[in-house]
């Protein structure tokens, strides 16, 4: 007898934490169906060429480009409004500028209503709530009432299980469990400056060069002089 194929969609922006849980969702047995965001940040062609580059490394037959320009209209980010400024003086107190308002809630609203289509199962998202930049859609209690509500609004049929093995994970974990993995990183994005070569002082760049420093490995990607 078959078995029964289950199906996972992995939310896959490109960047170090979702390709981390798309392997890891591939080593739980899934056929992985990938979904991108193009939502008008500052990188969005890098990111592109990211997603891309790890699908093939995954060998993904089903992806999703989505393209939803709203964000820039809503603005209120320095990631998708121009005129305000990646900050640059390391990770602060707080919610910082970079914050997309709900990105994740809407990310994952897409993405289930895609599950729901493909059959999925599962639901992978690279949030980590331990070592961010103290983005409010990154926590444990947000996916749980995510969870919850995409399960009420669903058909009866549809139960989607939303997966965040990096949750708790601090990110020299993440570059270590990467490496056990053989996670192709050069393949990655996670500046939110620039698109040939990293900034390497975006908070995000800060939070993944701390994370190799104390995985005592070297970060693959290019960076700015």
């Amino acid at each position: 007898m078959n078995k029964t194929i289950k199906k996972a969609v992995c939310i896959l922006s490109g960047g170090m934490d979702s390709t981390l849980a798309s392997y890891m969702a591939k080593n739980e047995g899934y056929e992985i169906i990938a979904v991108h965001f193009n939502y008008g940040q500052r990188t969005e062609k890098r990111e592109l060429q990211a997603f891309r580059d790890i699908c093939a490394d995954l060998q993904i037959k089903e992806k999703y480009e989505i393209d939803i320009p709203f964000f820039t209209q809503i603005g209120a980010s320095a990631l998708t409004d121009s005129s305000i400024d990646v900050p640059t003086n390391g990770v602060e107190e707080g919610v910082p500028v970079t914050y997309v308002p709900f990105r994740n809630g809407i990310f994952l609203s897409i993405a289930s209503a895609i599950a729901e289509k493909e059959g999925a199962s599962a639901l992978f998202i690279g949030v980590v709530e331990e070592d961010s930049s103290g983005y409010p859609d990154c926590t444990d209690e947000f996916i749980s009432k995510m969870t919850n509500a995409i399960n009420q609004g669903t058909k009866e049929s549809t139960k989607i299980e939303i997966k965040t093995p990096l949750v708790h994970l601090m990110k020299n974990e993440i570059v270590e469990k990467s490496l056990e993995l053989n996670v192709p990183l050069e393949h990655t994005w996670s500046c939110y400056k620039e698109e040939s070569e990293a900034c390497g002082v975006c908070d995000s760049c800060r939070l993944r060069l701390n994370g190799f420093e104390k995985a005592n490995a070297t970060d693959p990607i290019k960076y700015k002089e």
